[in-house]
């Protein structure tokens, strides 16, 4: 349940916008709306820190190997030995919808 009225609460909007219209400007000064040396100060941090990360970046990626394929793949295939395979379920696929079938 609200305190005041619809309209009440309209006619308050408006009042108050009209007193903001009447008011005289507030910071109108010479500088009003210009950037310190602060914001500059800020804006050149963060370009530093920017170049600082793309080249610790760029020397991270140098580290990385041009292929993730391993030369002797002997030792992780004997890992992955029985590992593809669910346990009682045969290698022939089923007759019906051609998959494999399922466990026992």
């Amino acid at each position: 349940m609200s305190l005041l009225p619809a309209g009440s609460v309209v006619g308050i909007a408006t009042a108050w916008a009209g007193w903001q219209a009447d008011a005289a400007p507030r910071n109108t000064g010479p500088d009003f709306g210009k950037a310190s040396p602060v914001g500059l100060l800020v804006v050149v941090l963060l370009m530093i820190a920017t170049a600082l990360l793309v080249r610790s970046m760029n020397r991270q990626l140098k580290k990385v190997p041009e292929s993730f394929d391993p030369t002797h793949p002997e030792p992780d295939q004997a890992a992955d030995e029985g590992t593809d395979l669910v346990a009682g379920a045969p290698d022939v696929p089923d007759a019906e919808n051609g998959l494999p079938g399922a466990p026992g």
